[in-house]
């Protein structure tokens, strides 16, 4: 399934319009894992860990990952972030960052 918008498609999973390439949300997740692990200084993280941190079970993080679940906000959240340019990524990311750590502090 293809959406357009602006003169650029989305399928179901992300595409990076400007890079001209489809990736799953799962390779988005394992990219993200193993972007911690080495902002961890190269320390395994293990999926046990990882799907704590998230606040769901080892098995949905497992099937996440593998490509066999993929949770459908994810992939909008996907195709959302695809309108934006790499600035406006980088701004959405911090300003979420920056309401996690107010969460925290509560």
């Amino acid at each position: 399934m293809n959406i357009s918008s602006k003169n650029r498609k989305f399928n179901v999973y992300y595409s990076f319009q400007k890079y001209n390439f489809v990736m799953k949300v799962s390779d988005i997740f394992n990219i993200v894992h193993n972007a911690l692990e080495a902002k961890n200084h190269g320390r395994k993280i293990s999926q046990k860990a990882m799907a704590e941190t998230l606040g769901v079970s080892m098995r949905t993080y497992q099937d996440w990952r593998t490509g066999k679940a993929q949770p459908i906000a994810a992939r909008a959240l996907m195709q959302m972030l695809g309108e934006l340019d790499d600035e406006e990524i980088v701004r959405v990311v911090h300003k979420i960052k920056a309401l996690d750590e107010q969460s925290d502090a509560k």
